[in-house]
């Protein structure tokens, strides 16, 4: 089995990290060298926009705060984020992350999910919802998918992003 060749280090400056994004939820940088072992992305969120409660039941996930103001909401506690701080949210977290009225501008980074292969559809099925629901999440309202499997937004019409 050869190695694959080792990628290439990738830096982002304020032009993308701080853009404005499409509609109140944006992803707009992702990691995307496809020998990565690391999911990273800069999200956006507009001002007062948030991301629904969900829980994370396979992975860990790191938020760093670039810009903007909010907080995370947990069953039990509610955590403010601004510019420098870090949270580290552990496998079985519930949480929902809601933009201040300047919105939030945030990187997630969690460990990459291997790809699916034949056979592993009743094991992804049983291994709960992805780290970052941001591919559920509309570009262009904001509503996030309920449904693993959906294609476009219930409530606009417009194209989730791919898989």
């Amino acid at each position: 089995m050869s190695t694959p060749p080792p990628a290439t280090p990738e830096y982002v400056g304020r032009e993308r990290t701080g853009a404005a994004g499409r509609g109140p939820i944006s992803v707009t940088w992702s990691l995307g060298d496809p020998t990565r072992d690391l999911d990273a992305n800069v999200v956006r969120l507009a001002p007062d926009a948030y991301i629904a409660e969900h829980t994370e039941t396979v992975l860990g996930v790191l938020v760093t705060v670039l810009a903007g103001a909010g907080e995370v909401r947990t069953p039990d506690d509610v955590f403010p984020l601004r510019p420098g701080v870090l949270a580290w949210l552990p496998v079985g977290t519930t949480r929902s992350v809601h933009a201040g009225p300047e919105g939030l501008t945030y990187t997630t980074a969690h460990r990459r999910r291997p790809p699916m292969g034949i056979g592993s559809a009743r094991l992804a099925q049983e291994a709960g919802e992805a780290a970052c629901l941001l591919d559920r999440v509309c570009p262009d309202c904001g509503r996030l998918a309920t449904e693993r499997d959906a294609r476009f937004c219930a409530r606009c019409g417009s194209p989730l992003a791919e898989r």
